[in-house]
């Protein structure tokens, strides 16, 4: 079998609030729960297991591939709920959409300050 990411810890200050706005922006289904995890499923297997982090959160950067519908629809839940979003990840395009490789992106933040990105194109075009 090839080398696969199964899942990843993401650090939070609340496991539960995390794991709803994720599944809630991304469009996912609700997250469960499996020992001291809020686990999120992701459409390729992998799923993100939100933990309890007691002291500071140490934002990490999380990229999502969707498809172009997909993007439309995340990219209105952002508008929706006025979340401040970014074409670069400097934040040095506030309110735009990048067309990076021939696709789309945009970056925002979650409640922890983990930085999330959403493209309809791999880096490099693939």
């Amino acid at each position: 079998m090839p080398v696969q990411l199964n899942h990843t810890i993401v650090s939070v200050r609340d496991k539960h609030e995390a794991a709803t706005f994720m599944t809630e922006i991304l469009g996912l289904p609700e997250h469960t729960t499996y020992g001291p995890f809020a686990v999120v499923e992701l459409s390729n297997g992998v799923s993100l297991d939100f933990a309890d982090d007691h002291g500071d959160v140490v934002p990490r950067h999380y990229a999502f591939l969707v498809s172009d519908a997909e993007f439309d629809e995340i990219f209105g839940r952002l508008k929706e709920r006025s979340i401040d979003y970014w074409a670069d990840p400097s934040q040095k395009r506030p309110g735009e959409i990048n067309h990076n490789d021939g696709g789309r992106g945009v970056y925002w933040l979650d409640p922890n300050g983990h930085f999330l990105e959403i493209i309809t194109v791999p880096y490099g075009g693939g």
